[in-house]
């Protein structure tokens, strides 16, 4: 393997490990009623940044211990989960499930 396949490598296994931390994942595990769907992730990033004071009483999930490292990677996540957040604020069901 070359130096860069394993820096590479190394990288996604960092990340990977680092996904459960995300503001994104965790607002999307918190299922708190009232909580706001689109780009939450990266709203309670930036929540968290300018000071905020409860987020798991607005969002209903702690926000990361480093949230300006984390409000890049929410905000592609977000983007990426976009159509999934709008269609539930609409009220669309996608007839989507998952879990084990």
């Amino acid at each position: 393997m070359t130096d860069s396949r394993r820096v590479a490598a190394g990288l996604a296994l960092l990340l990977i490990a680092l996904l459960p931390g995300c503001a994104t994942v965790r607002t999307l595990d918190a299922a708190k009623p009232g909580a706001p769907l689109v780009y939450a992730g990266t709203r309670l990033d930036w929540y968290s940044l300018n000071g905020g004071c409860c987020p798991r009483d607005r969002f209903g999930a702690e926000a990361p211990t480093y949230a300006g490292l984390d409000l890049p990677a929410s905000a592609l996540l977000d983007s990426l989960l976009l159509p999934f957040s709008l269609a539930a604020v609409l009220g669309i069901s996608l007839g989507v499930t998952g879990g084990y």
